[in-house]
Protein backbone atom coordinates (compact mmCIF):
# COMPACT_ATOMS: atom_id res chain seq x y z
CA UNK A 1 0.00 0.00 0.00
CA UNK A 2 1.59 3.63 -0.82
CA UNK A 3 1.12 6.60 1.63
CA UNK A 4 1.86 9.69 0.93
CA UNK A 5 4.79 11.02 2.78
CA UNK A 6 4.81 14.19 4.81
CA UNK A 7 7.61 16.42 5.89
CA UNK A 8 10.62 14.81 4.00
CA UNK A 9 14.51 15.85 5.18
CA UNK A 10 15.50 19.02 3.21
CA UNK A 11 17.75 16.38 1.21
CA UNK A 12 15.18 14.19 0.14
CA UNK A 13 12.59 16.70 -0.88
CA UNK A 14 15.25 18.41 -3.21
CA UNK A 15 15.39 14.96 -5.04
CA UNK A 16 11.74 15.16 -4.95
CA UNK A 17 11.62 18.34 -6.56
CA UNK A 18 14.49 17.50 -8.89
CA UNK A 19 12.03 14.87 -10.21
CA UNK A 20 9.04 17.10 -10.57
CA UNK A 21 8.93 16.45 -14.41
CA UNK A 22 7.71 12.48 -13.31
CA UNK A 23 5.36 13.76 -11.60
CA UNK A 24 3.57 16.46 -14.01
CA UNK A 25 4.86 13.68 -16.36
CA UNK A 26 2.53 11.14 -14.72
CA UNK A 27 -0.58 12.98 -14.72
CA UNK A 28 -0.59 13.78 -17.89
CA UNK A 29 -0.12 10.47 -18.73
CA UNK A 30 -3.17 9.16 -16.41
CA UNK A 31 -5.35 12.26 -18.17
CA UNK A 32 -4.52 11.45 -21.45
CA UNK A 33 -5.17 7.27 -20.59
CA UNK A 34 -8.59 8.37 -19.50
CA UNK A 35 -7.99 6.36 -15.66
CA UNK A 36 -9.88 8.75 -13.52
CA UNK A 37 -12.75 8.37 -15.73
CA UNK A 38 -11.98 4.42 -15.85
CA UNK A 39 -12.58 4.29 -12.01
CA UNK A 40 -15.96 4.58 -10.28
CA UNK A 41 -16.57 5.11 -6.61
CA UNK A 42 -15.68 1.43 -6.00
CA UNK A 43 -11.85 0.37 -5.62
CA UNK A 44 -11.08 -1.37 -8.60
CA UNK A 45 -8.64 -3.78 -9.23
CA UNK A 46 -5.30 -3.00 -11.52
CA UNK A 47 -5.84 -5.71 -13.93
CA UNK A 48 -9.50 -4.32 -14.68
CA UNK A 49 -8.38 -0.12 -14.91
CA UNK A 50 -5.55 -1.72 -17.32
CA UNK A 51 -8.59 -3.43 -19.38
CA UNK A 52 -11.01 -0.32 -19.58
CA UNK A 53 -8.03 1.92 -20.13
CA UNK A 54 -6.08 -0.33 -22.98
CA UNK A 55 -2.46 -0.68 -21.24
CA UNK A 56 -0.53 -3.14 -19.56
CA UNK A 57 -1.53 -4.07 -16.00
CA UNK A 58 1.81 -3.49 -14.55
CA UNK A 59 3.04 -0.22 -15.66
CA UNK A 60 -0.54 1.08 -15.11
CA UNK A 61 0.15 -0.26 -11.86
CA UNK A 62 3.22 1.41 -11.37
CA UNK A 63 1.88 4.70 -12.83
CA UNK A 64 -0.74 4.67 -10.36
CA UNK A 65 1.52 4.04 -7.18
CA UNK A 66 3.70 6.89 -8.36
CA UNK A 67 0.75 9.42 -7.98
CA UNK A 68 -0.67 7.77 -5.26
CA UNK A 69 2.35 8.96 -3.13
CA UNK A 70 0.95 12.90 -3.78
CA UNK A 71 -2.60 11.52 -2.84
CA UNK A 72 -3.76 11.71 -6.35
CA UNK A 73 -5.18 8.01 -6.52
CA UNK A 74 -5.09 5.89 -3.37
CA UNK A 75 -3.72 2.36 -3.00
CA UNK A 76 -5.49 -0.21 -0.58
CA UNK A 77 -4.15 -2.57 1.33
CA UNK A 78 -5.79 -5.32 -1.00
CA UNK A 79 -3.48 -3.71 -4.06
CA UNK A 80 -7.04 -2.13 -5.69
CA UNK A 81 -7.07 1.30 -6.12
CA UNK A 82 -9.81 4.30 -5.50
CA UNK A 83 -10.41 7.86 -6.04
CA UNK A 84 -9.10 10.49 -3.86
CA UNK A 85 -10.60 14.21 -4.15
CA UNK A 86 -7.51 15.68 -6.63
CA UNK A 87 -8.06 12.47 -8.73
CA UNK A 88 -11.80 12.71 -8.94
CA UNK A 89 -10.27 16.33 -10.50
CA UNK A 90 -9.03 14.30 -13.57
CA UNK A 91 -12.35 13.12 -14.71
CA UNK A 92 -14.08 14.83 -17.55
CA UNK A 93 -17.69 14.99 -16.12
CA UNK A 94 -16.45 16.44 -12.79
CA UNK A 95 -18.06 19.77 -12.48
CA UNK A 96 -14.25 21.02 -11.42
CA UNK A 97 -12.53 18.89 -13.55
CA UNK A 98 -8.68 19.91 -14.07
CA UNK A 99 -8.41 17.09 -16.73
CA UNK A 100 -7.93 20.15 -19.73
CA UNK A 101 -5.47 22.66 -17.32
CA UNK A 102 -3.14 19.28 -16.65
CA UNK A 103 -2.99 18.45 -20.40
CA UNK A 104 -2.45 22.54 -21.05
CA UNK A 105 0.56 22.63 -17.96
CA UNK A 106 2.05 19.65 -19.95
CA UNK A 107 1.65 19.94 -23.39
CA UNK A 108 4.84 18.85 -26.23
CA UNK A 109 5.98 22.33 -26.32
CA UNK A 110 6.21 22.63 -22.64
CA UNK A 111 9.24 20.22 -22.83
CA UNK A 112 11.04 21.84 -25.43
CA UNK A 113 10.97 25.02 -23.40
CA UNK A 114 11.61 24.26 -19.84
CA UNK A 115 14.85 23.70 -20.03
CA UNK A 116 15.95 27.37 -21.88
CA UNK A 117 14.29 28.57 -18.45
CA UNK A 118 17.73 29.92 -17.49
CA UNK A 119 18.10 31.57 -21.22
CA UNK A 120 14.87 32.96 -20.36
CA UNK A 121 15.81 34.68 -17.25
CA UNK A 122 19.20 35.68 -18.73
CA UNK A 123 17.73 37.69 -21.47
CA UNK A 124 14.03 38.42 -20.10
CA UNK A 125 13.00 36.82 -23.30
CA UNK A 126 9.96 34.25 -24.50
CA UNK A 127 12.52 31.17 -25.90
CA UNK A 128 9.01 29.97 -28.12
CA UNK A 129 10.23 31.88 -31.17
CA UNK A 130 13.82 30.68 -31.03
CA UNK A 131 12.66 27.36 -31.03
CA UNK A 132 9.68 27.33 -33.49
CA UNK A 133 10.67 30.50 -35.19
CA UNK A 134 7.02 32.12 -34.72
CA UNK A 135 5.32 33.86 -31.82
CA UNK A 136 3.62 31.47 -29.74
CA UNK A 137 -0.07 31.40 -30.46
CA UNK A 138 0.81 31.61 -34.42
CA UNK A 139 2.82 28.69 -33.40
CA UNK A 140 -0.22 27.07 -32.13
CA UNK A 141 -2.64 27.94 -34.86
CA UNK A 142 -0.58 26.92 -37.58
CA UNK A 143 1.94 24.37 -36.72
CA UNK A 144 0.28 22.54 -33.27
CA UNK A 145 -3.42 22.38 -33.94
CA UNK A 146 -4.25 19.83 -31.10
CA UNK A 147 -2.38 22.04 -28.67
CA UNK A 148 -4.28 25.00 -29.49
CA UNK A 149 -7.94 23.03 -29.01
CA UNK A 150 -6.17 21.82 -25.85
CA UNK A 151 -5.63 25.46 -24.96
CA UNK A 152 -9.27 26.64 -25.35
CA UNK A 153 -10.40 23.63 -23.64
CA UNK A 154 -8.34 24.46 -20.36
CA UNK A 155 -9.21 28.38 -20.68
CA UNK A 156 -12.72 27.04 -21.36
CA UNK A 157 -12.68 24.96 -18.11
CA UNK A 158 -11.38 27.74 -16.01
CA UNK A 159 -13.44 30.35 -17.43
CA UNK A 160 -16.48 28.41 -16.73
CA UNK A 161 -15.59 27.59 -13.29
CA UNK A 162 -14.70 31.59 -12.27
CA UNK A 163 -17.63 33.19 -14.49
CA UNK A 164 -20.16 32.36 -11.47
CA UNK A 165 -17.72 33.26 -8.61
CA UNK A 166 -16.90 36.56 -11.05
CA UNK A 167 -21.05 37.48 -11.17
CA UNK A 168 -21.57 36.77 -7.77
CA UNK A 169 -18.70 39.52 -6.84
CA UNK A 170 -19.77 42.57 -9.26
CA UNK A 171 -22.48 45.11 -8.66
CA UNK A 172 -23.45 46.41 -12.17
CA UNK A 173 -26.67 46.99 -10.43
CA UNK A 174 -26.12 50.94 -11.82
CA UNK A 175 -24.94 49.71 -15.45
CA UNK A 176 -26.67 49.33 -18.60
CA UNK A 177 -24.08 47.88 -20.28
CA UNK A 178 -20.47 45.58 -20.26
CA UNK A 179 -18.04 44.47 -22.51
CA UNK A 180 -16.18 41.57 -21.75
CA UNK A 181 -12.49 42.09 -23.45
CA UNK A 182 -10.60 39.13 -24.47
CA UNK A 183 -13.61 37.22 -22.93
CA UNK A 184 -12.71 33.96 -24.32
CA UNK A 185 -16.15 31.90 -24.79
CA UNK A 186 -17.96 34.37 -22.89
CA UNK A 187 -19.04 32.94 -19.98
CA UNK A 188 -18.50 35.91 -17.76
CA UNK A 189 -20.56 38.44 -19.65
CA UNK A 190 -23.01 35.00 -20.06
CA UNK A 191 -23.19 34.97 -16.05
CA UNK A 192 -23.82 38.84 -15.47
CA UNK A 193 -26.38 38.99 -18.58
CA UNK A 194 -28.26 36.17 -16.24
CA UNK A 195 -27.38 38.19 -13.55
CA UNK A 196 -28.89 41.22 -14.51
CA UNK A 197 -31.84 41.06 -16.80
CA UNK A 198 -31.72 44.69 -17.97
CA UNK A 199 -28.44 44.33 -19.10
CA UNK A 200 -26.73 44.59 -22.67
CA UNK A 201 -23.36 42.52 -23.16
CA UNK A 202 -20.73 42.50 -25.72
CA UNK A 203 -17.78 39.83 -26.14
CA UNK A 204 -14.53 40.82 -28.11
CA UNK A 205 -12.11 38.11 -28.47
CA UNK A 206 -10.33 36.72 -31.59
CA UNK A 207 -11.97 35.73 -34.70
CA UNK A 208 -11.44 31.67 -33.48
CA UNK A 209 -12.48 31.96 -30.63
CA UNK A 210 -15.83 33.65 -30.82
CA UNK A 211 -16.97 31.69 -33.14
CA UNK A 212 -17.12 28.86 -30.47
CA UNK A 213 -18.76 31.55 -28.15
CA UNK A 214 -21.01 30.17 -25.48
CA UNK A 215 -24.22 28.72 -27.07
CA UNK A 216 -26.33 30.99 -24.51
CA UNK A 217 -24.59 33.85 -26.51
CA UNK A 218 -24.78 32.90 -30.19
CA UNK A 219 -27.78 32.87 -32.90
CA UNK A 220 -31.02 31.09 -30.95
CA UNK A 221 -29.36 31.60 -27.31
CA UNK A 222 -31.09 32.31 -24.37
CA UNK A 223 -29.53 35.54 -24.15
CA UNK A 224 -28.69 36.49 -27.81
CA UNK A 225 -30.70 39.05 -28.53
CA UNK A 226 -28.93 41.29 -25.52
CA UNK A 227 -25.19 40.53 -26.96
CA UNK A 228 -22.98 41.72 -29.62
CA UNK A 229 -20.03 39.33 -30.63
CA UNK A 230 -17.27 41.58 -31.74
CA UNK A 231 -14.47 39.35 -33.36
CA UNK A 232 -11.04 41.28 -32.58
CA UNK A 233 -7.78 42.02 -31.02
CA UNK A 234 -7.66 44.04 -27.94
CA UNK A 235 -4.57 44.91 -28.31
CA UNK A 236 -5.02 46.18 -31.90
CA UNK A 237 -8.24 48.45 -30.87
CA UNK A 238 -11.78 48.04 -28.21
CA UNK A 239 -14.03 48.94 -31.09
CA UNK A 240 -17.00 48.52 -28.10
CA UNK A 241 -18.82 51.29 -25.95
CA UNK A 242 -20.13 50.71 -22.50
CA UNK A 243 -20.48 51.35 -19.42
CA UNK A 244 -18.30 48.70 -17.64
CA UNK A 245 -15.14 46.87 -19.09
CA UNK A 246 -14.38 43.56 -17.57
CA UNK A 247 -10.70 42.82 -17.83
CA UNK A 248 -10.16 39.36 -17.13
CA UNK A 249 -6.23 37.42 -16.53
CA UNK A 250 -5.26 38.35 -20.01
CA UNK A 251 -2.72 41.38 -18.75
CA UNK A 252 -0.14 38.96 -19.04
CA UNK A 253 1.34 39.17 -21.84
CA UNK A 254 4.42 41.57 -22.43
CA UNK A 255 4.56 44.87 -21.48
CA UNK A 256 3.53 46.62 -24.78
CA UNK A 257 0.81 44.47 -25.66
CA UNK A 258 -0.84 45.41 -21.97
CA UNK A 259 -0.41 49.04 -22.35
CA UNK A 260 -2.07 48.79 -25.70
CA UNK A 261 -4.98 46.78 -24.28
CA UNK A 262 -5.31 49.57 -21.43
CA UNK A 263 -4.74 52.47 -23.90
CA UNK A 264 -7.47 50.61 -25.86
CA UNK A 265 -9.86 50.18 -23.36
CA UNK A 266 -9.45 53.65 -21.93
CA UNK A 267 -9.80 55.41 -25.34
CA UNK A 268 -13.27 53.21 -26.37
CA UNK A 269 -14.83 54.03 -23.16
CA UNK A 270 -13.73 57.44 -22.05
CA UNK A 271 -13.79 59.66 -18.64
CA UNK A 272 -16.20 58.18 -16.07
CA UNK A 273 -16.20 54.91 -17.40
CA UNK A 274 -15.37 51.85 -14.96
CA UNK A 275 -13.05 49.32 -15.97
CA UNK A 276 -12.73 45.61 -13.50
CA UNK A 277 -9.23 43.82 -13.88
CA UNK A 278 -9.51 40.88 -12.55
CA UNK A 279 -6.04 38.23 -12.08
CA UNK A 280 -4.49 35.99 -10.46
CA UNK A 281 -1.66 37.30 -7.94
CA UNK A 282 1.98 35.39 -7.25
CA UNK A 283 1.41 37.25 -3.60
CA UNK A 284 -1.84 35.57 -3.51
CA UNK A 285 -1.10 32.98 -0.87
CA UNK A 286 -3.43 30.48 -1.47
CA UNK A 287 -2.16 30.01 -5.14
CA UNK A 288 1.25 30.84 -4.54
CA UNK A 289 2.86 27.50 -6.20
CA UNK A 290 0.81 27.22 -9.05
CA UNK A 291 1.12 30.99 -9.85
CA UNK A 292 4.52 30.95 -9.52
CA UNK A 293 5.03 27.79 -11.96
CA UNK A 294 2.48 29.94 -14.50
CA UNK A 295 4.54 33.25 -14.17
CA UNK A 296 7.38 31.20 -15.18
CA UNK A 297 5.83 29.27 -18.17
CA UNK A 298 4.50 33.17 -19.51
CA UNK A 299 7.81 33.86 -19.21
CA UNK A 300 8.82 31.53 -21.66
CA UNK A 301 6.14 31.31 -23.91
CA UNK A 302 5.22 34.85 -24.65
CA UNK A 303 7.45 36.88 -22.65
CA UNK A 304 5.04 37.92 -20.45
CA UNK A 305 4.37 37.97 -16.34
CA UNK A 306 1.71 37.16 -13.55
CA UNK A 307 1.45 40.47 -11.59
CA UNK A 308 2.27 40.93 -7.76
CA UNK A 309 -0.59 43.17 -6.25
CA UNK A 310 2.38 46.44 -6.79
CA UNK A 311 3.02 45.35 -10.22
CA UNK A 312 -0.80 44.94 -11.02
CA UNK A 313 -1.37 48.71 -9.32
CA UNK A 314 1.29 49.92 -11.31
CA UNK A 315 0.13 49.13 -14.62
CA UNK A 316 -3.21 50.37 -13.88
CA UNK A 317 -2.27 53.61 -13.14
CA UNK A 318 0.72 53.89 -15.38
CA UNK A 319 -2.29 53.62 -18.18
CA UNK A 320 -3.77 56.76 -16.52
CA UNK A 321 -6.78 54.98 -14.65
CA UNK A 322 -7.69 55.41 -10.85
CA UNK A 323 -8.08 52.11 -8.56
CA UNK A 324 -11.11 52.73 -6.25
CA UNK A 325 -11.04 49.28 -4.58
CA UNK A 326 -8.95 46.00 -4.46
CA UNK A 327 -10.90 42.69 -3.31
CA UNK A 328 -10.54 39.26 -3.72
CA UNK A 329 -13.08 37.65 -6.15
CA UNK A 330 -12.42 34.34 -4.15
CA UNK A 331 -9.01 32.76 -3.05
CA UNK A 332 -7.35 32.86 -6.26
CA UNK A 333 -8.77 35.47 -8.22
CA UNK A 334 -8.24 39.84 -7.41
CA UNK A 335 -10.74 42.56 -8.71
CA UNK A 336 -9.13 45.67 -9.54
CA UNK A 337 -11.99 47.92 -9.43
CA UNK A 338 -11.03 51.48 -11.57
CA UNK A 339 -12.51 54.74 -13.47
CA UNK A 340 -11.48 55.97 -15.90
CA UNK A 341 -10.78 59.84 -14.94
CA UNK A 342 -12.34 63.41 -16.78
CA UNK A 343 -8.72 65.07 -16.82
CA UNK A 344 -11.39 67.97 -17.89
CA UNK A 345 -12.42 68.10 -14.86
CA UNK A 346 -11.36 70.74 -11.84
Amino acid sequence: MTTVQTAPAPSMRLRELVFGAACAAALRAAARLGVADALDDSPRAVEDLAAAVKTEPQPLRRLLRALSCHGVFAEQPDGTFAHTDMSRLLREDDPHSLRAITLWCTEPWTWDAWPRLDEAVRTGRNVVEDLYGKEFFTYLNEDAPESADVFNRAMTTSSVQSARDVARFLDLSGASSVADIGGGQGHVVASLLEKYPSLQGTLLDLPRVVENADARLRAGGALADRVRIVPGDCRAAVPVKADVYIIKNILEWDDDSTSRTLRNVIEAGGPGTRVVVIENLVDDTPSMRFSTAMDLLLLLNVGGAKHTTESMVGRLTGAGLVIDDVRPVNPYLHAFDCTVPDHRAG
